[in-house]
């Protein structure tokens, strides 16, 4: 019996950010990309997400895509039968993430957005891949599908996001919990954090990795997502 899997994207990514899972993936079962650039709050994507999704299915969730995973448990916990958390945190918000988030966003407000995605690629990647054009490509490519309207929607809806730590120990189905090991965004710390607070998570530290270690290891990350589906 085949279980349908769920991928949900990060912040200003699209469907792209998964071309080299969703074939690996297919074989165990019907893979749908989410579409969370229509509503506002992470309740609201969440909900939104959910209507779309099938009755019971298999959670992949990277950066804002982790964070509207713990929003759908919330609202489905029944639903959702194995999850992965990529490169993402429970924690909520710092101070300092929120000021830069704020920046970027009024950045985009003045017209700006190429800039503020340009400024975001070098913490989002290895300090090794911040020369890398293709890498870089992608994050313009996706950001420009995606549009500055949409990226402050994401960025409010980030900044609004609660603690979600507290829900750790209520989760009970096989979780796999991966970060790149130089992501300076959502910091390994916090994967351990995650995987600590989940009875049946597993830890993959991905090497030579940053934020985006879903492409820029793609290969190591599809491994562990399908020894992670055949669970």
């Amino acid at each position: 019996m085949t279980t349908p899997i769920l991928l949900v994207p990060g912040l200003n990514c699209t469907a792209e950010i998964y071309a080299h899972q969703v074939p690996a993936l297919w074989q165990f079962g019907p893979v749908t990309i989410a579409n969370h650039a229509g509503a506002g709050s992470m309740r609201e994507i969440a909900a939104s997400i959910l209507r779309d999704a099938p009755p019971e299915f298999a959670l992949v969730g990277f950066s804002m895509g982790g964070y509207l995973a713990f929003e759908m448990l919330r609202q489905a916990r029944g639903r959702v039968l194995k999850l992965a958390l990529l490169d993402t945190s429970a924690r909520p918000d710092t101070a300092e993430a929120t000021e830069k988030r704020r920046a970027a966003i009024a950045l985009t407000e003045q017209g700006k957005f190429n800039l503020a995605v340009a400024q975001s690629f070098p913490n989002a990647v290895h300090p090794n891949h911040v020369g890398d054009a293709g890498l870089k490509a992608l994050h313009v490519r996706m950001a420009t599908a995606n549009g500055g309207d949409t990226y402050i929607r994401q960025q409010l809806a980030i900044i609004g996001r609660p603690d979600s730590r507290p829900e750790l120990s209520a989760i009970e189905v096989p979780t796999l919990v991966l970060v790149g090991d130089k992501d300076a965004i959502t910091v390994p710390e916090a994967a351990r954090e995650m995987a600590d607070g989940i009875a049946d998570a597993r830890l993959v530290v991905v090497p030579r990795a940053g934020h985006m270690a879903l492409v820029e290891q793609h290969a190591i990350v599809t491994a562990e997502l399908k020894e992670w589906a055949a669970r």
